[in-house]
């Protein structure tokens, strides 16, 4: 069964940093495109970065270029997105994604097949 679950979320004040975590069962990562998404309350889900299998190019939106990095490990199957600098904008339910349809990765939420449930991250002011 495939299976992507996200940990890592929760309150953080404004400044901090967090890493999420996104492992992956019933298939191996590495041959997969992975994205984070996230959504804000009464928001769209919005793409804001990805690596793609195929040379692990990343792609960043601008809303966190600079502060957010996206990292594999794949003896342990799993997906990272370290968030530094956070800010209260970016309090949001966040996702990741995998797509073994393409050779590189984009931020389009019809760019992923596989989903995670979501985990939260709250940024305090």
């Amino acid at each position: 069964q495939v299976q992507l679950v996200e940990s890592g979320g929760g309150l953080v004040q404004t400044g901090g940093s967090l890493t999420l975590s996104c492992a992956a069962s019933g298939f191996t990562l590495d041959y997969y495109n992975i994205g984070w998404f996230r959504q804000a309350p009464g928001k769209e889900r919005e793409g804001i970065l990805c690596i793609s299998s195929s040379d692990n190019t990343t792609y960043y939106a601008d809303s966190v270029k600079g502060r957010f990095t996206i990292s594999r490990d794949n003896a342990k199957n799993t997906v990272y997105l370290q968030m530094n600098s956070l800010k209260p904008e970016d309090t949001a339910v966040y996702y990741c994604a995998a797509d073994g349809r393409f050779v590189w990765c984009g931020l389009g939420y019809g760019n992923y097949n596989y989903w995670g449930q979501g985990t939260q991250v709250t940024v305090s002011s």
